[in-house]
């Protein structure tokens, strides 16, 4: 009998843990999330670790922002993990460990503990599971995963990832010391950055369609404020109209 959960599955599972509703251009945003997430866990090849969560968290929050209410992102990040039958505060934790590691390193220190040729005390546990996925010939590489190295080495050097050359060989020596595919991951990143943008595009004209509406109800009531109170259907009106008939 096959018990794998289906997509659907997961969709009504996430509706039911977060029952508000999303806003339109971000719900689309949240759906594809999800259902990238939800492949991958049934995947048998497919292995949770730290630099996976990262990028699910990057990623969302970063195509999220601008969302209101502000309040229910949590809960809607929650929903999306609860929904895959998986921990919220897992992604979280995993992904604010990473980066408060990449936070002390250099470029070379990161490329070091990325192919293990350094194995501080404090970081042995997680090094641990980076060296399981360079020795791993069937490891499941995802989009996320490769947003997750993206958001490490941005988190190490910002400048760099804005200079194409060395962001380029950056990322080269990081597939290197993991044993990617270079082409594969240099074509996510490009459509993940490229992606971000037609979002932040979207954001601008959401909040002015938001604007202009405002401005027009704004209108409205400072005309309907202004009117004089003596016209329309009054009952005097009504009485001069009656008698004067």
């Amino acid at each position: 009998m096959n018990n794998v959960r289906t997509v659907s599955d997961t969709k009504r599972s996430f509706y039911t843990i977060h029952t508000r509703p999303i806003n339109s251009i971000y719900r689309r945003v949240v759906e594809e999330l999800m259902v990238e997430m939800h492949l991958l866990t049934v995947n048998t090849s497919f292995r949770y670790d730290p630099i996976y969560a990262l990028g699910v968290v990057t990623s969302f929050h970063r195509f999220m922002q601008g969302y209101r209410p502000e309040g229910d992102i949590t809960s809607i990040f929650d929903g999306l993990c609860r929904a895959l039958e998986d921990d919220p505060q897992r992604y979280k934790q995993d992904a604010e460990q990473l980066q408060a590691l990449a936070q002390r390193l250099s470029i070379n220190d990161l490329i070091n503990f990325l192919s293990s040729s350094a194995t501080p005390f404090e970081t042995a546990p997680l090094q641990e599971q980076i060296r399981a996925i360079a020795h791993n010939p069937q490891f499941k590489y995802s989009r996320l995963f490769g947003i997750g190295l993206f958001t490490l080495v941005e988190t190490v050097d910002a400048e760099l990832v804005k200079d194409e050359t060395r962001r380029i060989e950056t990322l080269k020596q990081v597939c290197a010391a993991l044993n990617l595919t270079e082409d594969k991951l240099q074509k996510d990143l490009d459509l993940y950055r490229s992606n971000l943008e037609k979002m932040a595009q979207a954001r601008i004209v959401m909040e002015d369609a938001l604007k202009a509406e405002r401005k027009k109800r704004e209108e409205r009531e400072k005309a309907k404020a202004a009117a004089p109170s003596g016209t329309g259907d009054s009952p005097e009106n009504k009485d001069e109209a009656t008698s004067g008939s």
